[in-house]
């Protein structure tokens, strides 16, 4: 038996993020690991320069998602000269210690053009667990997430969350069955009947070929870059009974 927590993911605009072509900064359909690790380390408190406890801590994770209420994908099309003053000026996503931005290389360059996806006014629930027995287990990030350190946001910092992203706790044999067993939610005006698009590790269950893929959400934390890939599975599911 394994230790899971539920994730409830519920914004009006979330973004789980991809791989990038060009100006368009892209949205998987599900949140990866670097997503979950990075959330979990700002709840921690945890900074960039924790960067060898936060590749860790991606490294331990398993996830199962699920959308209890299906998005709508939007672009939104944006300039920005990334030079201007304000764009140096301080960040609201920490308490207490102000958040300053550098503007990096491409502040050099006048203004840009960015495509950015979106998933619109879906409801999306993730178990998360941890492999291994060494710290931060699965209770720490209980209390973290229960009072986080920092503001958490979904994806980017202009997704934030309509309630609490940590719902609860949950016990069971894998991350699949535990979020087969969670009961869905359901909303006025939202599509919420049927099966529900969702993935999972591969190899929890009998896959068909069709349903492996794999996908680029690991993050090198010490040189800030994402590598490397893993396997996943996807397909519809239903609630256990």
């Amino acid at each position: 038996m394994m230790e899971g927590l539920i994730f409830r993911f519920d914004a009006p605009l979330m973004s789980f993020g991809g791989v990038k072509v060009d100006q368009h900064n892209v949205t998987d359909r599900f949140p990866g690991h670097s997503l979950v690790a990075g959330l979990i380390a700002n709840a921690l408190g945890w900074v960039h320069a924790d960067m060898g406890k936060i590749q860790r801590l991606q490294d331990r994770l398993l996830l199962a998602s699920r959308w209890d209420i299906a998005p709508v994908p939007i672009v939104d099309y944006q300039t920005v000269d990334l030079g201007q003053t304000k764009m140096r000026e301080a960040g609201w996503t920490t308490r207490g210690t102000p958040e300053h931005r550098d503007g990096g290389p491409a502040a050099k360059f006048g203004t840009h053009q960015r495509y950015r996806h979106y998933l619109a006014n879906g409801v999306l629930t993730t178990v998360v667990a941890l492999q291994d027995d060494e710290p931060p287990d699965i209770f720490a990030v209980e209390k973290a997430l229960a009072k986080p350190a920092r503001p958490l946001f979904i994806g980017r910092k202009a997704c934030l969350p309509s309630s609490r992203i940590l719902v609860g706790r949950i016990s069971g044999e894998n991350v699949l069955g535990m979020l087969k067993r969670i009961p869905r939610l359901s909303r006025s005006g939202g599509n919420s009947e049927g099966a529900m698009p969702a993935r999972w590790p591969a190899g929890l269950t009998a896959e068909r070929p069709e349903q492996v893929r794999q996908v680029f959400d690991m993050r090198d934390w010490h040189n800030q870059l994402h590598t490397g890939s893993r396997s996943v599975a996807e397909g519809l599911i239903k609630e256990a009974t």
